[in-house]
Parts: structure tokens; C-alpha cells; sequence
């Protein structure tokens, strides 16, 4: 059964499982999908279910409807498509979809490890680990930061000297290596990028692996990498010197760059977006 997933500025609001034929999304409360927002109208859009397809259709809206990124007025829904209306978003998620597109899809953008060049790949993770190094070590000197306060005591009073207190013995907060438990990097939760344009947006790929090739050889390649510091992407090669993959429509140049939510991705003419779950 197909479903629509409501959330603002990454936030899960809701989740509505179409079983009828028609959804109305809109702010007034007559809406199978309310949306109480004054950037959205009162009967925003609809979407109509014929079987096993879903079709969306803009009501003549006062700030239009976005599918991926482009304004509508109707359209044939597919499995991952993410519905812009106002600030919220509305994705589309159709169990029932075959997953051939999406194995379509990773053929052509990820580059199986038999096809990689193992020097290049180690240059990517070397990228990678030092930006990690240098992402942690920045993260270290804010929280080293100390402000120093000089309390003044009155003069006509002398500051009372209290006795030591007894030490009680402290737990043991340590391992057997000397490491705090406390101090130990926490598991990365899974993230994904999901394709915002052409043939296969709307398809998701989950990065499981430590290390993810993904491009075009000849044209543009590069690698993300799944570190306990996060994920980093880095460039590997490209048909032209010095063409670099974007990140929210910059190139990233020679250094590997961290990810963050929401980022876009642009490699060999795709955009991608990453998310973290």
C-alpha cells in the first residue's frame, strides 16, 4: 500500500496510508491532509488512485506544487518522489514499486570495487581520514575553550578555609586501556542519497558500505566514505582536469568535504540529495 509521509525541515509529522481513491491536501479542515500553514491554500492539491497508480494534480494553488524540485500541475506519482507544498514536504512511498529501476540505477552510477582503481580509492581514504582528522580536532579546540572569571573578595572579610573532604572512591569509568567509555565514538547512524533529477529521481541508494563509489568513469567519479566522524565525500577522477563534484552547487576541489543533512550533491550531471536518518 502506497503511503504519503508529512514532515517539515526533516521532522516526521505524519503518515497517512492511502487506501481510499482520493486525498485532498490543503489547509482547510475538510482535508484528507491538512496542512495548517498560511503558505498553503485551502485545497492545495489532490491525488487520485486508479489501481496501482497514484496521479497528483495541483488545485490552482496560490504558491504552486513541487515535485523533486519542479512545479506541476499534474503528475504521474512514482516510488520516492518528495511533494513540496509550502514549507512542508509530502514523500511518496509505494511498497508495491519494483525495485528493477533501483537496481537500474546502481548499475549505472555505482561503480562495482572489480572496476575501481585501488590507487585512487586509497587516495580517497587518506583524503577522507585527514578531513576527519581535522574536523575532529577543530571540534576539540571550541569545546577547550575556557573563560577565566577572577572573583574579588572583600576586603574586610577573609575567605573562610574549609577542610578537605574525605575522598570517596570513584567508580570505575575506565577500561582496561585507559579509554573512557564516555569518550567512545558513537555508531553513525545509516544515511542515504536519494536522485533529484533525471531518468531515475526519486531513487534512493542506502550507503551501507564503508566506502562508495559512485559516477561515471571517463566523466566524473568520486567516493563517500562512512567514518565514525561522519561522511565525507572526495573527488577520484574526471574526464577533465579540475572538474570537481558540487556540493550545494560548489565544487568540492581536491580535499575531501563532510556531509551534512540535506546537502546536495551534483556528480557526472545527477544531483543527488543526502540525508542522514
Amino acid at each position: 500500500m502506497a503511503r504519503l509521509i508529512l514532515s517539515l525541515d526533516s521532522q516526521v509529522l505524519a503518515e497517512y496510508n492511502m487506501s481510499k481513491e482520493r486525498y485532498t491536501v490543503g489547509r482547510l479542515p475538510d482535508n484528507d491532509v491538512r496542512i495548517d500553514n498560511p503558505a498553503v491554500s485551502g485545497h492545495h492539491s489532490l491525488i487520485i488512485n486508479i489501481l496501482n497508480d497514484s496521479f497528483l494534480e495541483d488545485l490552482n494553488s496560490t504558491n504552486g506544487t513541487y515535485v523533486n524540485g519542479k512545479l506541476i500541475k499534474k503528475h504521474a506519482l512514482q516510488h520516492g518522489d518528495v511533494i513540496t507544498i509550502g514549507h512542508h514536504q509530502l514523500r511518496f512511498s509505494d511498497q508495491q514499486t519494483n525495485d528493477t529501476e533501483q537496481d537500474e540505477f546502481e548499475k549505472t552510477m555505482v561503480i562495482p570495487a572489480g572496476q575501481q582503481s585501488a590507487d585512487q580509492l586509497a587516495k580517497a581514504e587518506r583524503a577522507a581520514a585527514q578531513a576527519a582528522k581535522a574536523s575532529v580536532s577543530e571540534t576539540q579546540r571550541a569545546s577547550e575553550k575556557r573563560v577565566d572569571v577572577k572573583v574579588e573578595m572583600p576586603a574586610t572579610k577573609k575567605p573562610e578555609v574549609e577542610k578537605p573532604a574525605a575522598k570517596k572512591p570513584q567508580p570505575h569509568t575506565s577500561t582496561h586501556a585507559g579509554i573512557d567509555p564516555s569518550m567512545a565514538p558513537k555508531s553513525l547512524p545509516l544515511a542515504k542519497l536519494q536522485v533529484l533529477s533525471g531518468a531515475f529521481a526519486g531513487r534512493e541508494l542506502e550507503l551501507t558500505k564503508a566506502l562508495t563509489t559512485l559516477g561515471r568513469p571517463g566523466v566524473q567519479v568520486a567516493a563517500i566514505t562512512r567514518r565514525a566522524e561522519g561522511y565525507f565525500i572526495v573527488h577520484v577522477e574526471s574526464g577533465e582536469e579540475g572538474d570537481y563534484p558540487l556540493v550545494n552547487g560548489q565544487p568540492i576541489g581536491a580535499q575531501a568535504r563532510k556531509l551534512s543533512d540535506n546537502d546536495v550533491v551534483q556528480l557526472a550531471g545527477v544531483k543527488m540529495g543526502f540525508f542522514a536518518s
